[in-house]
């Protein structure tokens, strides 16, 4: 089978993204966007804002993010959490009609459209009367939504435009992931709403953000919002609070053990990492976090892999969790420091013809004296399943945490002329290097790890990953292998409304 280029898309789960622990910022975009698998931050790109909610998997926590999105014609493998949209791959493209107008050989089958759009031009009666532009918007909204495909929308122009600002790498709002949680974690409580034996932590403020930058901590409970309890209100209607524009302030109260303490915070735009590096095991495991999967992802990733094996590092943790996806292209580089050659995923287009995907030459890891585990879990999507399935398929990590998101194909991202919006559009499935789909049903961990029970500030699938490279558990919680590595449940299909951002 000949060697296709490596498309420049993002992947799209699908159906709606799981609810990781929510986050509190509104995605946005400084860079240019490019061609990726899940694209660069792609995964809010779908919505004016994108909410990723999910909690540990399990009863009792739920977790969110919110996001805003915007940017052109993209391919993209990735999730939109308010448009509910992973993009699979996307690419950017500009499939314009080479004459304008209706064709000849279809002016037939296009006079009902023209007179039904000139009667409402010139008889409709009613009030208000949609102007051209609404009508146009209108009649194309209506043939994508023939589809029937959670993943393929239409969007006007400021929507589309905010989608393509969430594949940067930047955010809006206060920067803060929270989750749903029982306040007593042996008491068997189903959480659903604040209050009753349930509360609303902070899991992390995201560095660099307004809130790390006001002393919000790991572990904090946020009891109120702007003197509004929240007792009674979902993880949604809680995070509606928080977020808001740029330059408007919100205060929320909080307690920390049995301190009570009020922040007041400027929601602003700041400026998000795409990875996030630490060492464990006393120096000899490097652990890297990526959240997006994009160019300053891949690039800043091969930064930090470096810098890890000069400093002899032979152990890696690479985490995958909560990352919705973005551009095929950087999930091909990032799995590329691990495999040096061969098939790192399938391609099927429209007409059926499969290509590889293959790996470039180079990797900075490919020697197999470089143990590298992955963490996945229900937000792990598209182009990072690109990624985390073909670490898995080539036998080169094994994967830890819970089964990932379950989105197999990848969106074409296009803007429309004469600013009439875009549309994301299905333009193919991957598949693994041993050609599985996993749209709907996701990736199964190696190591399955129950985290239906943990608390904000500790992380069993983490110390689970230390175990598996031979050293202690260090987040303070204990790893409890899952009874059976049951699926999930099965995502529903997108949303129409715009996907979450950060407040």
């Amino acid at each position: 089978m000949s060697s296709a280029p490596t498309p420049q898309t993002p992947d799209e789960p699908n159906s709606s993204p799981p609810v990781p622990k929510t986050r509190l910022d509104r995605k946005q975009v400084s860079r240019p966007p490019a061609v990726a698998a899940d694209t660069s931050r792609v995964e809010a790109a779908a919505a004016d804002e994108r909410i990723e909610s999910s909690g540990s998997g399990g009863s009792g926590s739920s977790a969110r993010r919110i996001l805003a999105p915007s940017r052109f014609s993209l391919i993209l493998v990735a999730v939109i959490a308010s448009g509910a949209l992973f993009l699979g791959g996307y690419s950017l493209g500009a499939h314009i009609a080479t004459t304008p107008g209706t064709p000849s050989d279809q002016e037939s089958r296009f006079s009902a459209f023209w007179d039904v759009y000139s009667l409402i031009q010139t008889d409709y009666a009613g009030s208000p009367k949609p102007s051209q532009d609404q009508l146009v918007q209108a009649a194309i909204k209506g043939m994508i939504d023939s589809l029937n495909d959670p993943w393929s929308s239409y969007q006007g122009p400021t929507d589309f435009q905010n989608s393509l600002l969430s594949v940067g790498g930047q955010a809006e709002g206060i920067g803060v992931q929270v989750q749903l949680q029982p306040i007593d974690p042996n008491a068997g409580t189903s959480c659903t709403a604040i209050g009753n034996g349930c509360e609303l932590a902070v899991v992390q403020p995201i560095p660099g953000s307004p809130a790390e930058a006001a002393g919000v901590q790991p572990g904090d409970v946020i009891v109120s919002v702007n003197g509004t309890t929240l007792d009674g209100k979902t993880v949604d209607q809680a995070t509606a609070l928080i977020k808001g524009p740029k330059d408007t302030a919100v205060t929320i109260g909080l307690l920390r053990g049995t301190i009570t303490i009020s922040l007041t915070i400027t929601r602003k735009v700041f400026n998000e990492p795409e990875i996030e590096t630490k060492t464990l095991a006393n120096g000899a495991v490097a652990y890297i976090h990526v959240t997006g999967i994009n160019p300053p992802a891949s690039s800043q990733f091969d930064l930090a892999l470096s810098t890890a094996l000069k400093a002899g590092q032979h152990n890696v943790i690479l985490d995958l969790r909560g990352n919705l996806g973005g551009y095929v292209a950087d999930a091909v580089k990032i799995a590329s420091e691990f495999i040096g050659s061969g098939v790192i995923a399938y391609q099927q287009d429209a007409s059926n013809a499969i290509a590889e995907v293959t790996a470039t030459s180079g990797g900075l890891a490919t020697d197999p004296s470089v143990h590298l585990v992955v963490l996945v879990d229900g937000n792990t999507a598209s182009a990072s399943e690109i990624l985390a399935g073909a670490l898995q398929a080539r036998g080169r990590a094994k994967l830890v945490g819970s089964k990932t998101y379950g989105k197999g194909v990848v969106q074409e991202w296009l803007p429309l002329p004469n600013d009439m919006g875009g549309i994301h559009l299905t333009i193919a499935r991957w598949l693994t290097p041993n050609k599985v789909w996993i749209q709907g049903k996701g990736l199964q961990p190696d190591v399955p790890i129950n985290t239906d029970n943990a608390r904000a500030g500790t992380d069993p699938v983490l110390d689970a990953g230390l175990a598996q490279l031979g050293f202690p558990a260090e987040s303070g919680a204990s790893a409890s292998p899952a009874a059976s590595p049951s699926p999930a449940a099965s995502p529903s299909p997108a949303a129409t409304s715009p996907a979450p951002g950060a407040s």
